[in-house]
């Protein structure tokens, strides 16, 4: 029913020509198979630009490989005829997340098209080349809508003064707004109890507490997500287990005070002891934190860290990375070993480490003494030199997450071996990289992905601890 449904929808909606600007295809080299049942059309022009940007290590020089491959797998024993008529898309394509199959057809320029442009355009470009293709197949295809997809704003612009349809890429956006982005917790209803603990049982497993419940709102849960009641002293638990409407809760550990924190370092708020349980959580292999600055976020699972590999011993030793994009101008070649070259990036580790070692017993000299045992626990890696490196038992922290792309991210995720912990902290309102938005973030990326896996949690922490000049400046600037 639901197939024969999606069909009629299908069929119903007008077949539209989509013509590729070369940007969108650097950017994402599966953009000709995400664009369900309508066709792809590839002026020349796009191909020689392909052609002179396939050299180099960037990653759009290796998209723009990629893209090669596979035009060249499309056109494999085809002949003039075939590719006169399209190519047809693979309906298999994996990665067309939440999109219906391709079912379309790709065009390649293979005659010359005359297409006038407006005197107001001069000159010989390949963006005006691209416009005048464009113009031409509005003429030769007066039956279906012609759309020129582009990630140059100023050719979308040109398009529109010349009367061409023009569209952003949209499709490899993980969301459409940033501000719906899984948050990781959910506020209980105050009639919740009425409607849900009718049935409701409970249990210890040493000291750990379990409900068991059923009821209408345990549909929209996810595992890993928390729940609690908004009132002083309510209830906050985590969702271990989903079947139907019925859900597992575990009470969270409470990591408030300095009695009950983590390294000397105590939760001052909800989200903050939300964070600590996802961190010292051994099932746990995945950890997103996103929030502003001053939330808490590096001091928080730098404390986690360090109980662990210190006291557990559950990990070997601790690893950070971030990339590095400076915030201006860049100053240069940095001397020294990979580690000396990282250190200038790692100013939130020290500014943390700081924090943490402050109560140390002895004075400067036990501050000093402690500093040294923590530097030889913590690693200071560079995301360059990742590719093909396997982590084992480690706790693995990844800094300013937001800046890289998605697949950056996934190259940096397939390296945990076992007993390997990640964490990824970023803020998706401080993106460096010029390439990257919110919705395309790698951040945003793996949050998206991970939602519901049950060794993954992610939480997002709203409230600023650092000072009450911070949290003016953030509220007001």
């Amino acid at each position: 029913m639901k197939a024969s449904t999606t069909k009629k929808r299908r069929a119903a909606r007008p077949r539209r020509l989509f013509v590729l600007d070369t940007n969108v295809l650097m950017h994402d080299p599966a953009a000709i198979f995400r664009f369900e049942e309508h066709d792809i059309y590839l002026p020349m022009v796009v191909l020689e630009e392909l052609d002179a940007a396939k050299k180099g290590m960037s990653e759009a020089s290796r998209n723009t490989r990629q893209v090669s491959r596979f035009l060249d797998e499309l056109m494999r024993d085809a002949t003039r005829e075939q590719i006169e008529a399209g190519l047809p898309l693979p309906s298999n394509l994996s990665g067309n997340h939440g999109k219906a199959p391709s079912s379309g057809r790709v065009f390649f320029q293979t005659q010359h098209l005359a297409g006038a442009l407006p005197d107001t355009l001069p000159g010989g470009g390949n963006d005006n080349a691209i416009l005048a293709q464009t113009l031409a197949l509005q003429a030769l295809h007066t039956d279906r809508q012609v759309v020129l997809v582009s990630k140059d704003i100023n050719l979308r612009i040109k398009a529109a003064v010349v009367g061409v349809h023009a569209e952003d890429y949209f499709s490899d956006r993980s969301i459409e707004d940033a501000d719906v982005l899984y948050t990781g917790t959910k506020a209980l209803a105050e009639d919740f109890w009425e409607r849900h603990g009718k049935d409701m049982r409970s249990w210890k497993e040493g000291p750990r507490t379990f409900y068991e419940l059923t009821g209408p709102a345990v549909t929209s849960w996810t595992v890993n997500e928390f729940v609690y009641e908004p009132r002083t002293g309510g209830l906050e638990a985590i969702v271990r287990k989903l079947q139907g409407n019925t859900a597992t809760l575990e009470l969270v550990r409470d990591f408030r005070g300095e009695r009950h924190g983590v390294w000397g370092i105590g939760a001052r708020n909800r989200e903050q002891n939300f964070a600590l349980n996802l961190l010292m959580d051994p099932e746990i292999d995945f950890v997103s934190i996103l929030g502003p600055a001053g939330t808490g976020k590096t001091l928080l699972t730098l404390a986690a860290g360090l109980v662990q590999t210190l006291e557990h011993n559950r990990y070997a030793e601790i690893i950070m990375t971030r990339v590095t994009i400076p915030l201006g101008e860049d100053i240069g070649f940095l001397p020294g070993t990979e580690e000396e070259k990282m250190e200038p990036w790692m100013g939130a580790l020290m500014d943390n480490l700081e924090v943490l070692t402050q109560s140390a017993e002895g004075g400067t000299w036990g501050r000093a003494a402690t500093n040294d045992l923590l530097r030889n626990r913590i690693k200071i890696r560079s995301l360059n030199f990742m590719r093909g490196r396997t982590f084992l038992n480690r706790y693995v922290i990844l800094d300013e997450a937001q800046n890289l792309t998605p697949k950056q991210m996934k190259a940096l995720v397939t390296r945990a071996g076992p007993g390997t912990k990640i964490v990824c902290l970023g803020n998706i309102a401080q993106i460096d990289t010029p390439y990257l938005t919110e919705t395309t973030s790698g951040l945003t990326f793996v949050v998206t992905r991970f939602q519901g896996w049950p060794h993954a949690g992610h939480i997002t922490l709203v409230r600023g601890e650092r000072s009450r000049l911070a949290d003016h400046a953030s509220d007001t600037l």
